[in-house]
């Protein structure tokens, strides 16, 4: 973050916690939870959240909850002990599943207290949360009532959930996951696998052309969600790869009316003069 800070942002729109877990924690949580080491996890990753909450405060900073799949948690010490073999990891215990799940609710629990320990004991009012993979209402509902019990309460003062539209039931059901969400961040890899159902990891598809975040069905469903979600007061964000590579793609975006665009850090300054560039072109009034 040392390095990135000082870019001409508006906030970050994806902080991952995985890497964290990954390079700094390193242990399964339900592995540290067995060893009665549970602060360990929660001060660990509150920690690493901090430091870049602090070093780009007031601006925020969407923190998404963790994504590994089962794959990658057997990958963590302690992970074999905890984490089936799936066939189809990308397509299977991930997301929000996992936290209402017996099997994980007291490990989401934990990242649940690292948030509030950033938010609370740290003083950086500026950490949002993401939902990823989420995939019904009723899920986000409850996932909800956990993070309630454990002081995350949608709503409060400065705080916001946004969820990840990376499966096509929330676009088709946007206007129900309104109601539940702050706002939306299109994740522009999963959604294009889920909606061409095209494995996004597949190089002969890729090669054929096939993964291609640009196509019209894409687009179309973009468009849907931004409509709906502006109608309900919701604003839309984007964190997928696309529009830091495809400056058509972001030109699109912006014509669509998107709330804001979260891309790598070595393209931001010219992503935002092409932003101001087609806004300019549009009539909009720029940001500077």
């Amino acid at each position: 973050i040392e390095k990135y800070k000082d870019l001409p942002f508006e906030g970050i729109g994806l902080m991952r916690v995985e890497f964290i877990i990954a390079s700094w924690v390193k242990e399964h949580p339900n592995y540290l939870l067995k060893k009665g080491e549970e602060e360990k996890y929660v001060n660990k990753l509150a920690e690493g959240i901090a430091m870049v909450a602090k070093a780009i405060y007031p601006r925020f900073v969407v923190v998404r909850f963790s994504d590994f799949k089962t794959n990658e948690y057997r990958e963590l010490i302690g992970g074999e002990k905890y984490e089936p073999t799936e066939a189809n990891p990308m397509l299977g215990w991930r997301g929000v599943s996992r936290y209402i799940s017996k099997e994980f609710e007291q490990a989401f629990r934990l990242e649940c207290k690292a948030i509030r320990k950033v938010r609370e004991e740290f003083k950086l009012d500026n950490v949002w949360v993401m939902l990823p993979f989420v995939r019904t209402t009723w899920e986000v509902e409850k996932c909800l009532k956990i993070m309630e019990e454990e002081g995350l309460r949608r709503g409060d003062e400065n705080f916001k959930v946004w969820i990840m539209a990376e499966v096509p039931s929330v676009i088709f059901l946007a206007d129900e996951f309104s109601k539940l969400c702050d706002g939306f961040s299109i994740g522009s890899n999963d959604l294009t696998q889920l909606i061409l159902g095209v494995d996004r990891d597949s190089e002969i598809l890729a090669n054929m052309g096939y993964f291609d975040e640009r196509n019209e069905a894409m687009k179309r469903a973009i468009e849907e969600l931004i409509r709906v979600a502006h109608e309900n007061g919701v604003t839309v964000s984007i964190c997928g790869q696309a529009p830091s590579f495809y400056e058509d793609f972001t030109e699109f975006l912006v014509r669509c009316g998107i709330d804001s665009i979260s891309v790598n850090p070595d393209v931001v300054c010219k992503t935002r003069k092409l932003v101001y560039d087609v806004e300019k072109k549009l009539g909009i009034n720029p940001q500077a």
